[in-house]
């Protein structure tokens, strides 16, 4: 029972911190400091209050309030101070990643840059190659007419092989 207990405590207090994301930080600031300077003001007030016999009866509530107040602003300033930390953490760590997907963009370029380099050498050299190839099948003609001898030229070899490397 007292885990569910502690469940919903904790639960509240996310829910409250998710609340707080929605009003500005200055205004959650003056709340923080207003509670905490109220605490101390009314526990310093409460323990010179029994001078005054009119309002000495109201002396324990008040030195309970003022405690109660100064431990709720107290709290709430430290997780103030904890979520301006992480926010600057967080911007500090999206400067990185501003800065990274830059770098990578630029890398992108180059890569792009280099494959299309390397995609306009090998048309190029494609090109090239098959003139060749058209040029001196003319040369040929006549051996690979039915009846005559197929034997490969070594040009064919050699084009076949040079169209196998890799471009450099």
């Amino acid at each position: 029972m007292d885990s569910a207990r502690d469940t919903t405590v904790v639960g509240t207090i996310n829910i409250t911190m998710w609340i707080l994301h929605f009003l500005p930080d200055a205004l959650i600031l003056w709340i923080c400091n207003t509670v905490l300077l109220a605490g101390v003001l009314l526990t310093v007030t409460a323990f010179f209050i029994k001078r005054i016999p009119v309002i000495n009866q109201y002396r324990t509530p008040a030195q309970v309030l003022g405690i109660a107040l100064l431990v709720i602003g107290v709290y709430w300033r430290g997780g103030y101070a904890v979520e301006q930390e992480w926010r600057e953490r967080v911007a500090e760590v999206e400067a990185r990643v501003a800065a990274a997907e830059a770098k990578s963009a630029e890398e992108n370029v180059k890569i792009v840059t280099r494959v299309v380099t390397k995609t306009q050498v090998i048309r190029t050299r494609g090109a090239d190659i098959v003139k060749y190839v058209d040029r001196e099948i003319v040369r040929y003609d006549e051996k690979f007419a039915k009846g005559g001898v197929c034997e490969i030229p070594e040009e064919f070899i050699k084009a076949h092989n040079s169209a196998a490397e890799a471009p450099k």
